[in-house]
């Protein structure tokens, strides 16, 4: 790992010494720390000055930019040329699609902002690594439809074959519960939390009375 960094690193001018960090991850239950640690470790060789650091939290790349508050707020310091290199853990973390990850390449080089991706050790700074780079886009978009793809033809499969989808129903003794909680006078966040199911179960029951 460490010869990769040296490697990778090397190749990106001595020159890029601003630079931010964007990290993401698509649910609460998972963490940036990782991400961050690495990035910061490969500046810290290379003596670049990290900037400032943005973290989406919870995120899906699905979400546009106005749902990505962080990315959109770097975006901006794009514009206003704050920094002078993007650092980012892999291509899957900036877009949702090809042509989000081109418009975005597009928005830093107007700026003469360069990026750097950690996981596909592109650089694009050199006209390898901006082929490099447009070639990522388009596997992770690729991969992206396959998946969905496999999805879609399980639930299909799925229904052919007479299953239920989505989650099972509570009990019927539940379902009275919350309607007795209800009738007394108790808000749906907390009937969910004293009867231990979600807020839209309660919804469902309360919509159906």
């Amino acid at each position: 790992m460490e010869d990769r960094i040296r490697f990778v690193a090397g190749n990106i001018s001595k020159k890029r010494s601003k630079v931010a960090l964007y990290v993401r991850v698509s649910t609460d239950g998972q963490t940036t720390d990782y991400q961050l640690q690495e990035l910061r470790k490969i500046a810290n060789k290379n003596s670049w000055q990290i900037a400032q650091e943005f973290i989406d939290h919870g995120i899906s790349e699905a979400k546009g930019r106005d749902q990505r508050p962080a990315f959109d707020e770097m975006r901006k310091g794009v514009i206003r040329k704050d920094f002078d290199l993007i650092m980012a853990w892999s291509v899957d973390r900036l877009g949702r699609s090809l042509q989000h990850l081109i418009t975005f390449l597009d928005e830093l080089y107007s700026k003469k902002v360069d990026l750097f991706l950690h996981q596909q050790g592109i650089d694009t700074t050199t006209p390898a690594g901006k082929m490099m780079f447009q070639l990522s886009g388009v596997f992770a978009e690729f991969e992206r439809a396959m998946i969905k793809e496999r999805v879609n033809a399980g639930l299909a499969r799925a229904r052919a074959q007479g299953k239920k989808l989505g989650r099972p129903r509570v009990s019927l003794d539940i379902e009275n519960k919350i309607k007795e909680l209800r009738s007394s006078g108790k808000g749906i966040r907390r009937i969910a939390s004293e009867l231990r199911v979600g807020v839209s179960t309660v919804m469902r029951v309360i919509d159906e009375q």
